[in-house]
């Protein structure tokens, strides 16, 4: 009996070590299947981490576009400031236009030894810039003729006659400090009036060679072999009236006769050119003569 419970014993021993190792083996063996899956896992959050490196690549190659992007806007903006940059003559081009109240620059003309500017002259501003007087009504002649200040105006108050004729001025006007010529000029005295009408043969003969060849009354025109082109625009009186225009052309000289009136030079019907004197306060014509 008791050899048998020593063998029920030890066959009861062997069969719980047997279960034993088969309840350890089924529990082995789901952990190592999952240690596999979790593994796995890792593997594929691994690839998506490169996945998520190939997308910040792109994202890089984006920028680079980007910035080749911004480069074409710079160089767009060069081009746009090469355009502004042609458009710069056109306004330098407005800046150079003449001024409405000067005439026409028809050059000059050179006489002998003389250099004469070709048209009578037209400013309204003294060579530093101070505005002279426009005299309209012959009140305002008057009173500025009275007062020795100096004046101009345009025959019969007409700016469409001044831009062929040029301007009337007073003596005072003439003779001013400011200066009536513009820069590189001046305005003749008697002598160099004098050495005109010599130049051309002498005053009896000067005038027709003096004279514009249109706009003479009566035919009276000159050659104009000369050049001078001088047109019959008549003057203005100290009493404020305008008189002679296509009969008479006369300009002043800076030399003074005496007080009250200085010397001028005048055309006339004939082919003549002659010296006279008048009142300061008349409007004559001026010409300019190169220094």
């Amino acid at each position: 009996m008791e050899k048998a419970k020593k063998l029920f014993t030890i066959s009861s021993v062997i069969m719980l070590l047997f279960s034993f190792g088969n309840i350890s083996g089924y529990y082995d063996q789901p952990q190592v299947a999952g240690s596999q899956q979790t593994t796995s896992k890792t593997t594929e959050t691994k690839t998506t981490t490169q996945q998520t490196g190939s997308k910040s690549a792109q994202t890089k190659t984006t920028t680079k576009q980007t910035s080749s992007k911004s480069t074409q806007t710079k160089t767009t903006s060069a081009k746009t400031s090469s355009k502004s940059t042609q458009a710069k003559p056109k306004s330098d081009q407005k800046s150079s236009k003449p001024e409405e109240d000067k005439s026409k620059d028809v050059g000059t003309v050179k006489i002998g030894t003389q250099i004469w500017e070709a048209a009578n002259l037209n400013v309204n501003t003294f060579r530093n810039g101070d505005t002279i007087p426009e005299a309209k009504t012959n009140k305002e002649w008057i009173k500025a003729g009275e007062s020795g200040k100096p004046a101009w105006c345009y025959y019969n108050n007409d700016p469409s006659i001044g831009q062929i004729y040029g301007k009337l001025y007073n003596w005072y006007a003439v003779n001013d400090p400011r200066g009536l010529a513009p820069n590189g000029w001046k305005l003749p005295v008697d002598a160099d009036w004098a050495k005109l009408a010599n130049n051309l043969g002498g005053s009896g003969v000067a005038g027709l060679k003096m004279k514009s060849s249109s706009r003479w009354n009566e035919g009276n025109n000159g050659t104009n072999d000369s050049g001078f082109t001088g047109f019959p625009e008549g003057y203005r009186h100290e009493n404020g009236a305008f008189v002679n225009i296509g009969s008479i052309g006369i300009w002043w000289s800076s030399t003074e006769y005496n007080p009250p009136s200085a010397v001028d030079f005048y055309l006339s019907m004939s082919s003549s050119f002659s010296r006279s004197s008048s009142p300061k306060q008349r409007g004559e014509s001026v010409r300019c003569l190169k220094n």
